[in-house]
């Protein structure tokens, strides 16, 4: 069993490592954004935590001030326009995520866990899932986010309009997979997740994840 202090005294070490390897882009990136779009570096917001206690998610400022009340919501589809020219590499690289090596270092994330939700993504959630998914700290990556690593494109190709696209069928899935992970977790796991996740960075199109873990849950026909 991956017990918890061990998975804990990593993130600490990991993250803290990450923080000073890292420093020069988070300062170049952070020096951008103060001068460009919305002149605004950090973009603080409610996430659904630890024993689905709510806690504040640092990411970087990728989209124009007030959007989650303009068309589209919550959810980002390819070439949104909410999204600012910066934004849009931030947010394909992963690059904006990593101020949440704070929220990692403090305590509130794990490296490897279910990526932490809002209320409107976390509702569709069956509710065997809602018990269970954050069991866990939520993570900076995880299956989920490996598996549906450009879930802006899949819901910009979708028929259907993407609030509901995401709840019919993405959150089943990812809810399957996120209580895999948790069945399955162990030191060994987290560090090919870790793996997985600069690989999809690189290589997009790539199932190796699927070929690595042959007893995932069967992928959905969309997926495909």
């Amino acid at each position: 069993m991956y017990r918890k202090f061990i998975k804990r005294f990593f993130d600490i070490i990991l993250s803290f490592m990450a923080l000073v390897i890292l420093s020069p882009l988070l300062l170049l990136v952070s020096l951008i954004l103060l001068l460009t779009g919305e002149h605004e570096v950090l973009f603080l917001q409610e996430r659904i935590g630890y024993h689905n206690r709510p806690f504040m998610a640092w990411k970087y400022v990728t989209m124009r001030k007030n959007s989650e009340t303009m068309a589209g919501g919550m959810h980002t589809t390819r070439r949104d326009p909410r999204v600012l020219p910066l934004g849009a590499f931030l947010r394909k690289t992963k690059v904006n995520e990593l101020p949440q090596l704070v929220n990692i270092l403090i305590g509130d994330m794990s490296v490897v866990g279910p990526r932490p939700l809002v209320d409107s993504t976390f509702d569709p959630y069956p509710d065997h899932v809602k018990e269970r998914i954050y069991n866990v700290r939520p993570g900076l990556t995880g299956i989920g986010s490996i598996i549906f690593r450009d879930e802006e494109k899949l819901l910009s190709q979708t028929g259907l309009e993407p609030k509901l696209f995401y709840a019919q069928y993405i959150s089943p899935y990812k809810g399957e997979l996120e209580l895999w992970y948790q069945e399955h977790q162990s030191f060994c796991t987290d560090m090919i997740l870790i793996f997985l996740t600069a690989w999809v960075i690189f290589f997009p199109e790539s199932d190796l994840v699927y070929k690595i873990f042959r007893d995932l849950p069967d992928k959905p026909g969309y997926l495909v």
